[in-house]
């Protein structure tokens, strides 16, 4: 079973059509049991990184119990950020620290938020690209992850400058931009990871 986590900060619905897309019915809940009897979890999010994680604290312990069992794991835009340290957005808020690093504003020059579609850099192996070449995806976001780790990034786009898109390490996933707003490009990174599950 696939399970998003409701915590008050995710785009719901939308993830969840884009999995039935490929197949696959998840379920929604804001029960810490059945997100501990997940197979696997994803963390969908929009809005603020310290109201989230007011929100998400009460799952702290099982999102991290699950990563350490090796299940797999997505986090989709906002939920890319969280898994980091901390962020410029919410100065003292102490996000999942699942990858090292802080969250910083994007830089001037650009139009902020970054919204619309940009093409993928693959920089490195990772099981949710397998297929995926230069396609286009969808983004909205003012921030971006900047982990201590470099090689956690799989994926670049350009936006004034490298943007982290994909964070990728063991059983951990992240997308920057919204794979289930990104056509049949977005579709096959959603169901690279249902067959993670296989």
């Amino acid at each position: 079973m696939i399970t998003i986590i409701n915590y008050g900060s995710g785009n719901l619905k939308s993830i969840r059509n884009g999995f039935l897309k490929v197949g696959v019915y998840p379920q929604i809940t804001q029960d810490p049991q059945e997100m501990k009897d997940a197979d696997a979890l994803v963390l969908p999010g929009v809005g603020a990184f310290g109201s989230a994680m007011d929100n998400l604290l009460q799952y702290q312990e099982v999102i991290l119990n699950h990563v350490e069992e090796g299940k797999p794991f997505l986090g989709v835009c906002l939920g890319l950020q969280l898994l980091l340290t901390e962020s410029e957005e919410s100065p003292g808020a102490r996000g999942l620290d699942i990858f090292p690093g802080n969250v910083i504003r994007l830089p001037p020059g650009n139009k902020i938020p970054h919204m619309g579609w940009n093409q993928l850099d693959i920089k490195r192996e990772c099981p949710i690209l397998e297929g995926i070449g230069k396609e286009y995806f969808y983004f909205v976001h003012s921030y971006y992850a900047s982990p201590v780790d470099e090689k956690v990034v799989s994926a670049t786009t350009s936006y004034g400058m490298d943007v982290p898109a994909v964070v990728c390490k063991d059983n951990v996933f992240a997308t920057q931009f919204h794979p289930e707003k990104s056509g049949e490009a977005g579709l096959k990174i959603l169901k690279n990871f249902v067959n993670l599950l296989k």
